[in-house]
């Protein structure tokens, strides 16, 4: 086989791999979506028929122990008294929206409402607020986030930081249509959480040693960022006047069609901080950016900063230069829920 013949095997043998793939990744959404609708139905089943029998007391418990016995011996694992009162919490929770039907498989499947997989909604019932519970689950689906990605932004209080920066009407918004980003302050955390980096805050570390870290685990950093962040480059060299200027980490985000520049700080935030930034940013403006683009963003994250020094330094008009902090540690979700209160009050 010459090399033009080989090549084009590869190519074939690709087109039909990838067939094959999609059709296994198919299968499987469709298996997990009929086991979500399914586990619906037996949760709707079993309420049903606990509220025939309610004048006995008993009856509701029962009727799992004897049922979780019966379809263990003939379908096996997964049918446990506690997975099928999981099933029966979850009609509670998302069975009042929806149109399933226990007739055909096909009618289970025309309904799309639930799309994610039971794992993740075993996860989104444990949370109580419901607005939160919400915002979580369109921002999975919308993102596609795994199981596992799912369980840090909520451990990290995704909800609760974004909520921090935002009134009760887009508070609101939030359980409704998700994170929007329409401008630079939408896209913004306070703090934002880097806890993946692996560095405890009571640790010594350079600038360097931050920027380091991050670039090794630059994709949880991008989930971390938020939507339509990509990577352009880290220590992104420019030069006027003969002197050379070093940006720690240039991004780009393609909904805000803006370039995003970003400098790490260990230290305390100083006004020269903020003027190296607004430096970065007109240079971004006046030099790079394509007339169609947008004005590009600047963040300083920082450990620590006086808020008064940057409103003072930054003009009143700012919407372009932001100092956020970030922490090394997972927050409390409690003082996050505590101050979410204190402002609504």
């Amino acid at each position: 086989m010459n090399k033009i013949e080989h090549n084009r095997h590869i190519d074939f043998y690709n087109k039909v791999a990838n067939l094959l793939k999609e059709a296994r990744e198919s299968v499987v959404r469709t298996v997990n979506k009929t086991m979500v609708y399914t586990y619906l139905e037996i949760g709707r089943m079993i309420i049903e028929e606990e509220q025939n029998g309610k004048e006995r007391a008993e009856y509701g418990k029962q009727i799992l122990k004897e049922l979780s016995r019966s379809l263990t011996l003939e379908f096996g694992k997964g049918f446990s008294v506690t997975n099928l009162q999981q099933m029966k919490n979850f009609y509670n929770v998302y069975g009042k929206q929806q149109t399933v039907s226990a007739k055909s498989e096909n009618t289970i499947l025309k309904n799309n409402n639930l799309q994610l997989s039971w794992s993740h909604y075993l996860f989104l019932m444990r949370i109580d607020n419901i607005e939160e519970r919400k915002f979580y689950e369109i921002e999975t689906i919308q993102n596609n986030w795994s199981i596992r990605e799912l369980q840090r932004q909520f451990d990290t209080s995704l909800y609760e930081r974004l909520s921090l920066s935002r009134d009760k009407k887009a508070i609101k918004a939030l359980s409704e249509k998700g994170q929007i980003i329409e401008n630079a302050n939408d896209s913004l955390k306070d703090p934002y959480i880097l806890e993946f980096i692996g560095l405890p805050e009571d640790v010594k570390y350079s600038e360097s040693d931050l920027e380091n870290r991050i670039i090794d685990k630059l994709e949880h950093f991008l989930l971390e960022l938020g939507k339509g962040f990509t990577f352009v480059g880290r220590q992104v060299r420019f030069t006027f006047d003969e002197e050379h200027f070093r940006v720690d980490l240039v991004f780009y985000n393609r909904l805000l069609q803006c370039f995003v520049v970003i400098d790490l700080k260990i230290g305390k935030l100083t006004h020269q901080d903020l003027g190296q930034m607004q430096m970065y940013v007109n240079y971004y403006d006046r030099f790079v950016k394509l007339d169609t683009e947008n004005k590009t963003i600047g963040i300083i994250l920082c450990k620590d900063k006086k808020d008064t020094l940057v409103e003072i330094t930054l003009p009143d008009n700012n919407e372009q230069i932001f100092a956020n902090k970030y922490q090394t540690v997972l927050p409390s979700k409690t003082e996050l829920k505590q101050l979410i209160e204190n402002k609504e009050n």
